[in-house]
């Protein structure tokens, strides 16, 4: 489910998706550095379909994707961007913190 919605993202942001394009104006991401986003996404929704069968991956996955939305949050607070709008990536910071601290399940 997680890994959908990563590929999900990264093709909205692919894309130029009219919502996604509004939140990264409304953040300040300067349109040089966009690009980055969907193939980092891509490689990330990877390592979380990869997590069953290599759990070292998973986790480092989870830790990078803890520290982006970690990042995301405080574009939000720096943006003084509506709280509301910080909602969604502090929800997912704190899923793939919780990811991350739990044991990884081998086979």
């Amino acid at each position: 489910m997680l890994a959908a919605i990563q590929v999900a993202d990264a093709a909205a942001c692919a894309l130029k998706a009219p919502p996604v394009v509004k939140a990264f104006d409304d953040l300040g991401v300067p349109h040089r550095i966009r690009w980055i986003f969907p193939p980092i996404k891509a490689a990330s929704a990877v390592g979380l379909i990869a997590a069953g069968r290599y759990p070292a991956l998973g986790r480092l996955t989870t830790a990078m994707l803890a520290l982006y939305f970690l990042l995301a949050v405080g574009a939000h607070v720096r943006a003084h961007d509506k709280p509301v709008n910080a909602i969604p990536a502090a929800g997912f910071l704190a899923t793939y913190l919780a990811l991350t601290l739990r044991h990884p399940q081998g086979r």
